[in-house]
């Protein structure tokens, strides 16, 4: 299965905003984004004028890897959009239970799929690694959607409802992404 290996802060650079692909590195003072914001790679200057499908391709870019999902995946996801009631962007979008950064899920598929009353728990026998033990500390002071139920002590959460899309922590444009696969 294929999996974006390469530092992921070129991609909040790239997309031009923070997408916190790197966790709690994102709030210190050591994100990449704060200390050079200018688009990776050796003409950092962007150009003047973005075409239309320009600008549809980048928003589709930034939700694809804000939520580490392939191409492919993404394409399944609105074609699923499309067949559900109600506008189809509002689907497409989905976060993270835990608040530990996207990668590091207690399961192995950073795609992998959540349905309301499904429960996500870290494994017993991991609960005591570093990572873990900071996520819980970060669990107890991170501002908890309304949407999911979350045990810091247990590391672990539950999907109360279908977020809607006022309740997502970060700022996507879904009509150009609707626009984009509409062509």
């Amino acid at each position: 299965m294929a999996r974006y290996t390469d530092p992921v802060c070129r991609i909040c650079r790239r997309e031009g905003l923070k997408l916190f692909l790197k966790g709690s590195r994102c709030f210190s003072k050591k994100c990449a984004f704060e200390r050079r914001s200018t688009p990776p790679g050796m003409n950092t200057q962007r150009r003047r004028k973005v075409s239309e499908f320009g600008m549809q391709m980048r928003e589709k870019q930034k939700v694809r890897r804000s939520y580490s999902v392939l191409e492919k995946q993404f394409r399944n996801y609105f074609a699923k959009a499309e067949q559900h009631k109600g506008i189809a962007a509002d689907f497409i979008v989905s976060a993270a239970v835990l608040k530990i950064s996207r990668p590091r899920r207690p399961t192995d598929i950073p795609s992998f799929g959540t349905k309301v009353g499904d429960r996500i728990e870290v494994r017993e026998g991991r609960r005591g690694r570093e990572i873990f033990k900071t996520a819980a500390e970060t669990m107890k002071s991170a501002a908890i959607p309304e949407w999911v139920s979350i045990d810091a002590a247990k590391l672990a959460g539950s999907v109360l409802a279908e977020p809607a899309r006022e309740q997502m922590p970060l700022e996507f444009n879904e009509q150009l992404v609707v626009e984009y696969y509409s062509r």
